[in-house]
């Protein structure tokens, strides 16, 4: 099955009872080796890498013929909206896809294990001249669990390298980013599971790239979580209108080893914008922005002064263990998938609150409430700051740190951003004044996909305030 497959799951099913999907498995492909079967699958070097006809949207005949280490499409008569799902997705795989398996995969394999940085991958492809309407495209799926049958239900990567037509990913345009060597716009959205798309503004027909380069910018976004597992590397191709010709020439897929830089010298940008919020008296949230590089970003090493206190895969830590009334000084690297450092971002300097300040005890000084309305994928949330000090607040900054994967979409009477799980509200010019004893509110609407827990610390002006 396809991302798509829950818009067509109930025609599949009134179709074949509970059966979802039959892949017909032969022996071990020779050059030359025709699939026609819907859902014809094979196996190639042993069975390192599976190739599957994967004809799930359309009832048209494609057959396939599968070399040493790809396939060509040879015959396609889809003719889809160009508005709506693809007819299929012809692919070769490592990992498994509805409980067909390849071999020495690693995979199941959660982001957070050592390997998953050194997962490398390429795929050359031709494409034929004429009037089909396709995308070329890489399928990486992500899950919750190790799923190694079924519908993954976290996140589903898509690098588009090509495509023709008026065919789009699903979802909407959310940024332009550079990454493994291009330059991509960012599309997001969902279809019971979250589904980021990268779209190559000048196309091509080949790459090879580590998969943590685009998941850490997914990541960064709020649309994956660093506790997922990774369970299959797919290339191929979706075809709306014809398809005969498409072909992978080759493809790789490789953890460790023979993976990473490829001779790549050139270290990663330095991240900009370091930012503290949420400073309480034992702990702060550090955010900053994403940093480029040739071959992907692998990581970010956050230093205290000269020494290493944590490492993050997106662009968000939290920093734990400190003393109150001190002064610290933070600083992060990135790491690329080659083993090179980025130069240091610049320096933020904090002095953590007077003992009692952050999640629940607050410094005396502030109060905040935090309401919400949730539905699923959706919630609004309002919160109210109360100035409990003796003397007026003019003017005010709030800091905090969302525990799930939410992400805001609009805000009312205040100005805020976001950056990856980090939130900062500043006031509006008519609430910037919040007399002694007095309060004020504000207001915002978000998405989220596996948690939408309530934030427990918050910070006013840097300085932590009592919750509830």
């Amino acid at each position: 099955m396809k991302r798509r497959a829950l818009r067509v799951l109930t025609a599949v099913l009134a179709a074949v009872g509970s059966i979802l999907m039959t892949v017909v498995v032969t022996g071990q492909a020779r050059a030359d080796t025709v699939i026609c079967e819907k859902y014809g699958a094979t196996t190639l070097e042993g069975g390192k890498y599976v190739v599957i006809n994967n004809n799930w949207g359309d009832d048209t005949q494609q057959c396939i013929n599968v070399t040493s280490n790809g396939f060509t499409v040879t015959q396609a008569s889809h003719n889809k909206p160009q508005n709506g799902a693809p007819g299929s997705y012809p692919a070769i795989y490592a990992g498994c896809h509805y409980a067909n398996c390849s071999t020495g995969s690693s995979l199941p394999m959660r982001v957070t294990d050592s390997r998953f940085p050194s997962i490398q991958t390429s795929v050359s492809m031709s494409y034929p001249s004429g009037s089909s309407v396709y995308d070329a495209a890489y399928d990486v799926w992500f899950d919750p669990t190790a799923r190694t049958d079924g519908q993954n239900t976290g996140a589903e990567l898509m690098v588009w390298l090509n495509h023709t037509g008026n065919v789009q990913p699903v979802g909407s345009r959310v940024a332009t980013v550079s990454l493994a060597g291009g330059t991509w716009d960012v599309w997001y959205g969902n279809s019971g599971w979250n589904v980021v798309s990268y779209v190559r503004t000048s196309p091509t027909g080949s790459i090879s790239f580590p998969v943590s380069a685009f998941y850490n910018d997914m990541l960064s976004r709020g649309y994956a979580q660093s506790s997922w597992y990774i369970t299959s590397v797919q290339a191929g191709f979706e075809p709306w209108v014809g398809g005969t010709g498409l072909a992978v020439n080759s493809f790789s897929y490789s953890v460790g080893g023979g993976g990473g830089g490829g001779g790549d010298t050139t270290a990663p940008s330095a991240p900009a914008n370091l930012s503290a919020s949420n400073v309480t008296s034992s702990g702060v949230n550090l955010s900053w922005n994403a940093s480029n590089d040739n071959v992907g970003v692998t990581g970010y090493d956050v230093y205290r002064g000269s020494t290493v206190v944590g490492t993050a895969n997106g662009t968000s830590y939290n920093v734990t263990g400190l003393s109150a009334s001190t002064s610290y000084s933070f600083s992060v690297r990135a790491r690329d998938a080659a083993g090179n450092t980025s130069a240091p971002s610049n320096t933020v300097t904090v002095t953590t609150a007077s003992g009692g300040g952050g999640g629940g005890g607050g410094n005396g000084s502030c109060r905040v409430a935090y309401t919400k309305n949730e539905w699923p994928g959706g919630f609004t949330a309002s919160i109210t700051i109360t100035n409990t000090g003796s003397s007026a607040v003019n003017g005010w900054t709030l800091g905090f740190t969302f525990p799930g994967d939410q992400k805001v979409t609009n805000s009312w009477n205040v100005s805020l951003s976001q950056s990856g799980a980090a939130v900062t509200a500043k006031n509006a010019a008519h609430n910037g004044a919040i007399p002694a004893g007095g309060n004020t509110s504000f207001g915002f609407q978000g998405t989220w996909s596996s948690s939408d827990a309530s934030p427990t610390a918050f910070t006013l002006n840097g300085t932590g305030c009592a919750v509830g």
